[in-house]
């Protein structure tokens, strides 16, 4: 953090305690009130209170006092249950809310790094009790007061039980196990090399009988009549190299013998550690079934999970990059697919929607998971009028595309079917990153869907991302390394059998049609030059020479077949990363060093195809002079001091010019003067709310496209249906917020 984020966090937190204290003052004040008004006068007075509660919870959350916005939130819940008169008004319940405000205070004094012990075992005494005297449970007076130790101090002392460890068993962390994988993984280097070292004996002993064979056929010649000098010369040559043959056959059982070895205990070692690290897939789902059954309830609806296949055990690293992708699929599947229970009776379905999600494994080492739903189906003329909105199609020609091809767009960054922008979609990231975390496995994702019925993906990954398989090609004086888990397959044709369509190079293979594309123009290399390193021209036949040679591969439902020099071989190698100088590099994966000791790519054949689908010509590449893009203008609508400090700060610097407005009211007098380019909103204010906000300014035709995007408290359902009925483009949880989500969302608005 640069000095200037000190200066202002600093300035932050001093604003934020003293727009606290504030708040704790007069929450203090009117507790006292309220416990002395009339029933009349309390309707008010817990209104207000409510409103002072409320507003702290908000500033706690804008500088991450979690402890504070705890206590808070659980207040919050007692005086909405007191609004709704569904408990009265109690002392025990007065000295509890005092209590409270006590612990408040005391947690506002603390150092700025962190809290003590005492004030947090305070802030789970308080948590516990204020819970209960929200369901109407109150405790018994005298259990406990601010500054003491309940009975909860007794619950430290229970005796837990330790899991057993059979006696030949030992607990290790897998983070230690990972080093130890890792080396084993290197060693495969070592036996590429080996091999490399009796391939390079095996030319050796070539050159040795050539050598041979022609120093027979100069005896045999009767040279020895013309040069009898050179009898003896001939004959110390033949000895020499009978000593140097025998040397080199015995060189070469013994390499061929340690090589053997070397292979068997590499081999061994690593299969031994990726056994180790092999994981149950229940560790990665077994969070699913609630995760499912709360994201469902807080959309009201109802889903049934069924999980098949977890009993397998695959790589922990496999797993770990599973989670995310498969997480979002889950949530797309509840808040895309799944209907409400009346719209599924609506549709003749039963009201209880089903995702269900298989694993199985295959005899090729990969793992295939299915993940589908019982919804309502991909609505593909969204999906086309967001791409053609994004440029990413000609509206003119989307007609011609497939279902297939349209779907696949939802896994382009930026498309999304939502409505609105909320926590949980509308960003159009989530299956973006899905295929990114997926690829970068090394596996695949694709979609099926059918509008009514419900919607399909289907994720294929290695079970191990140790060690892959790969193709050695060569292009002009460059080699690269391809995974063969990608190659459908390897042909060589006459260059007669390349048809050109729509200015399109093709080839028929099995009666389908598939672009041909040269490997050197979507790397971007230069004409090749002759091959200098003997891996071609030199050792081709003049047969090769009369054929073009082609790779097809596949990524997702596209299959390209890539023009190349020369197939070298097929063998195995280690994905190894770029650094963090070139973390992402179009088109490479990564690298991986031969047994020759010589640094290759690795092609990343997802970014291939789409290279290949949409080619750029060098000569067709030109450059337009950018123009100065126009300071964007936003207004800030926010009662909370603190959360308007941060989000100005945090707008400004993203480079916006940003106006405040302290109520929903103030905003839109501000509005109505014009030269805003998006509106930021609480919710929740005085004299005019967000929701009362967003309809005034829906109401006017010159606002009518002005996006308006909500960041509140507010995350119930009902909440949010009032967002986008009141117009708003985006809705934004607070709980959940950070500031590149914000960034993020308005980005995709301006």
């Amino acid at each position: 953090m640069n000095t200037n984020d000190k200066e202002f966090e600093k300035r932050l937190i001093n604003t934020f305690r003293n727009e606290a204290a504030e708040h704790l003052h007069a929450i203090a004040k009117g507790l006292i009130k309220l416990e002395q008004a009339t029933e009349d006068q309390a309707v008010e007075m817990i209104e207000s209170i409510f409103r002072e509660i409320h507003s702290l919870k908000g500033a706690a959350r804008s500088v991450g006092q979690k402890e504070m916005e705890s206590l808070c939130q659980l207040m919050e819940s007692i005086f909405s249950a007191l609004k709704r008169r569904e408990i009265k008004m109690q002392t025990d319940l007065f000295d509890l809310f005092h209590d409270s405000v006590n612990v408040l205070k005391q947690l506002l004094n603390q150092p700025q790094n962190g809290f003590a012990t005492t004030a947090r075992s305070e802030v789970r005494r308080l948590s516990k009790k204020l819970t209960a005297a929200a369901k109407g449970d109150m405790p018994v007076r005298g259990s406990g007061s601010a500054g003491t130790t309940g009975s909860t101090e007794v619950e430290k002392h229970q005796p837990v039980d330790e899991p057993k460890i059979p006696p030949s068993s030992v607990r290790i962390q897998t983070n230690k196990l990972d080093p130890l994988l890792l080396q084993a993984e290197e060693m495969i280097q070592t036996k590429s090399a080996s091999s490399q070292r009796i391939s390079e004996l095996g030319e050796m002993e070539n050159m040795l009988a050539t050598f041979r064979t022609e120093l027979s056929l100069w005896r045999s010649r009767k040279n020895l009549e013309k040069y009898p000098q050179g009898r003896e010369f001939l004959s110390w040559v033949e000895g020499q190299l009978y000593k140097l043959e025998t040397l080199t056959d015995t060189t070469s059982r013994s390499l061929m013998n340690d090589h053997h070895t070397v292979t068997r205990l590499v081999d061994d070692h690593l299969e031994g550690m990726k056994r180790l690290l092999l994981m149950p897939v229940a560790i990665l789902v077994e969070s699913f079934p609630k995760f499912i059954r709360d994201l469902a309830h807080d959309q009201e609806k109802e889903v049934n999970l069924v999980m098949q296949g977890t009993e397998l055990e695959i790589d922990k690293r496999i797993l770990d990059e599973l989670k995310d992708p498969l997480i979002h699929i889950l949530r797309n599947c509840i808040d895309h697919g799944i209907q409400s229970p009346r719209d599924r009776l609506a549709s003749r379905k039963p009201k209880q929607g089903t995702i269900s999600l298989t694993l199985t494994t295959g005899e090729n080492q990969l793992l295939e998971i299915v993940i589908s739903d019982d919804g309502k189906g991909i609505d593909l003329e969204k999906v086309r009028a967001k791409a053609i909105k994004m440029g990413l199609i000609q509206q003119e020609l989307y007609p011609a595309l497939t279902d297939q091809e349209v779907r696949e767009f939802i896994f382009h960054s930026g498309i999304s079917t939502s409505d609105i922008i909320t926590d949980l979609s509308g960003r159009g990231l989530g299956l973006a990153i899905v295929r990114e975390k997926i690829e970068k496995s090394g596996g695949t994702v694709t979609v099926e869907s059918n509008q009514g019925t419900g919607t399909t993906f289907r994720i294929i990954v290695p079970l191990t991302i140790s060690m892959f398989r790969g193709i050695l090609l060569r292009s002009g004086d460059h080699q690269f390394m391809i995974p063969t888990l990608n190659v459908i397959r390897i042909i060589r044709i006459n260059p007669e059998q390349i048809k050109t369509m729509e200015n399109k190079e093709t080839i028929s293979v099995n009666d389908q049609l598939l672009p041909v594309v040269r490997l050197p123009d979507i790397l971007g290399l230069p004409e090749p030059n002759k091959p200098s390193d003997g891996l071609s021209a030199e050792n081709a036949d003049a047969e090769n020479a009369d054929y073009v040679k082609l790779v097809i591969i596949e990524s997702g439902n596209h299959r390209i077949a890539f023009q190349v020099d020369e197939v070298l071989s097929e063998q195995q190698f280690l994905l190894k990363g770029l650094g963090k100088q070139l973390r992402r590099v179009r088109n490479i994966a990564g690298a991986t060093v031969l047994g020759t000791g010589r640094v290759v790519p690795v092609l990343n054949v997802s970014d291939l195809v789409k290279s290949a689908l949409q080619p750029v010509s060098s000569s067709q590449t030109h450059f337009v002079e950018k123009k100065e893009k126009p300071i964007q203008k936003i207004l800030v609508a926010e009662d909370s001091i603190t959360s308007r400090i941060l989000l100005k700060n945090i707008l400004e610097t993203a480079g916006y010019f940003v106006s405040t407005a302290i109520d929903g009211m103030d905003a839109y007098m501000q509005t109505k003067e014009g030269g805003f380019d998006l509106l930021v909103s609480d919710v929740d204010m005085p004299r005019m709310n967000g929701f009362e906000l967003t309809r005034k300014i829906r109401g006017e035709k010159r606002f009518a496209d002005l996006p308006v995007v909500l960041v509140t408290a507010l995350d119930s359902r009902e909440d949010r249906e009032q967002g986008i009925e009141a117009g708003a483009n985006a809705y934004m949880i607070k709980s959940k917020f950070d500031q590149s989500n914000l960034l993020e969302v308005i980005r995709k608005l301006i």
